[in-house]
């Protein structure tokens, strides 16, 4: 039987869980522009492609490896287009195109949604450049699995937490002591287990509809400041102090003040009934203290 192909681009906390959750018979080759995450990569069992995708001649080689690709990467820290995923998209162009394509996207695509539940047939609205590009990323996989007969699998992703991955978890933010906005101010805010997410990279590998959207995300219903809170009780750490809206635009960084700015709560039917992720941290307070 013909081994499964997988190249992973952007091979950091979330794709080396996916490598532990790979059944056998994959042969997995990650992408990584730091030669000395090489060794790393081979030991998690991966074989490491040096390449970036800032610099597209590095990107020839890519074109045929694989038949199934995971692109963890994000895109470049300025602009409103993705530049990497042109450059990644380019170079599988080159060779037969891989036959799906699962990208991690985010969920900052629909914008502020004043608190409302939001599915896969909301309409995106990006408040920032950093959603943009993902919003222009996610376009130009459409199309090119239109042009190519490839399947596209985007899981739109919320904050990822976890408590051995590395600035993942919320008590590195109680222990700085940043601020949460007061209840009338607060937003909801949506969350997923890093090992849920790598589990669900895998199913949508395998049965991920194309040109298809999945939320992912847990069952949580919690405003941001109540999910601090609650971190906090668990942690055995004081609670973070609470703000008005007009207090953080004076205190907070433009980055924190957007994650403030949008409220939305993200509805994880389809995660459950196409892929069929049964969660294992089905709510943020089964999984903060996993892992200790």
């Amino acid at each position: 039987m013909l081994r499964k192909s997988l190249l992973i681009v952007g091979c950091g906390d979330v794709g080396l869980r996916v490598l532990r959750f790979l059944s056998a018979g994959w042969r997995v080759l990650a992408l990584t522009s730091s030669p000395d995450r090489m060794a790393d990569l081979r030991r998690a069992g991966a074989t490491p492609l040096l390449g970036d995708l800032d610099q597209p001649l590095s990107l020839a080689r890519l074109a045929g490896l694989a038949d199934r690709v995971l692109m963890l990467a994000p895109p470049q820290g300025q602009g409103t287009r993705d530049l990497r995923t042109r450059h990644l998209l380019a170079a599988l162009a080159r060779r037969a195109a891989p036959g799906h394509i699962v990208y991690a996207s985010t969920s900052g695509v629909y914008g502020d949604a004043g608190g409302e539940w939001v599915d896969e047939c909301r309409s995106l609205a990006p408040l920032t450049d950093r959603a943009r590009r993902r919003v222009d990323a996610e376009q130009q996989l459409r199309q090119f699995g239109r042009r190519f007969g490839t399947g596209v699998s985007v899981l739109r992703v919320p904050g990822i937490y976890a408590w051995d991955r590395p600035g993942g978890h919320p008590r590195e933010r109680l222990a700085r002591g940043t601020p949460v906005l007061n209840r009338e101010d607060d937003v909801y805010t949506n969350h997923i287990h890093a090992d849920d997410l790598a589990r669900a990279c895998v199913l949508a590998l395998m049965r991920g509809g194309p040109q298809r959207a999945v939320n992912v995300c847990d069952d949580t219903d919690l405003r941001m400041g109540d999910y601090f809170d609650l971190a906090a009780d668990l942690c055995g750490l004081p609670r973070p102090p609470r703000i008005s809206r007009e207090q953080a635009r004076t205190t907070l960084s433009e980055v924190q003040l957007s994650f403030m700015s949008e409220s939305r709560r993200l509805s994880n039917e389809r995660l459950k009934t196409e892929l069929g992720l049964r969660l294992r941290y089905p709510l943020v307070v089964d999984g903060l203290l996993a892992g200790r």
